[in-house]
């Protein structure tokens, strides 16, 4: 058995509070992290690395985390079946800290997505959906690296709750997701036309 299998879990979230608790000082690899994620594997893992998006003010850990949500958006788009992930950000580590503050933060902030989550408008969590759903979340996930304060917690709220849905069936916590993350991008948008028209006249 390696170091870094844990016992099977009722909950994602329990199963990333027993990952942390196991965690050693340096942490684990995304693929370390990853092997232990056997439900869905691409909602569980960008809820997983969502996670510490979802934080007010946490940083360093979300900056690890961006490029790797986005490589599995864009592997949804493109119909992949399991995701697969570049060495480079494969081995990218998360420490005990960050696993810490990932888990305690996900129970504190997203607790409430596992009361309530359950099957419904499946036809939205299909495999023909997921190419749509995946676009969507690309687009959210290259809004976390604009580099302003705060602007990785909404998309990132946005990102856990539709992946949740996803890996759940459930249709309507998709959308939410989804809505959430559209009305963040566009007024993002609508901020910088904004600022550029009153800069540049």
């Amino acid at each position: 058995m390696s170091s870094t299998e844990i016992p099977t879990e009722k909950t994602l979230l329990q199963t990333i509070e027993a990952l942390a608790g196991r965690a050693p000082e340096k942490g684990f690899s995304l693929r370390e992290i990853f092997d232990q994620l056997d439900e869905s594997a691409f909602g569980a893992g960008l809820f997983l690395l969502a996670l510490p998006c979802c934080i007010p003010f946490l940083y360093g850990v979300p900056q690890v985390v961006a490029l790797p949500m986005m490589a599995l958006a864009a592997q949804m788009v493109m119909g992949r079946e399991q995701p697969w992930m570049p060495e480079k950000l494969a081995n990218r580590h998360i420490d005990r800290k960050g696993l810490t503050q990932m888990a305690s933060g996900g129970r504190k902030w997203l607790g409430w997505i596992e009361r309530i989550v359950r099957p419904r408008l499946t036809v939205i969590t299909g495999k023909r959906s997921e190419r749509v759903i995946g676009l969507f979340l690309c687009v959210f996930c290259a809004s976390i690296l604009v580099p302003l304060p705060m602007t990785n917690t909404v998309p990132g709220f946005a990102v856990a709750i539709a992946s949740f849905g996803l890996m759940q069936k459930d249709g309507l916590m998709v959308i939410a997701g989804l809505t959430i993350g559209t009305a963040w991008v566009s007024g993002l948008v609508g901020a910088v036309m904004f600022g550029a028209v009153s800069l540049f006249g």
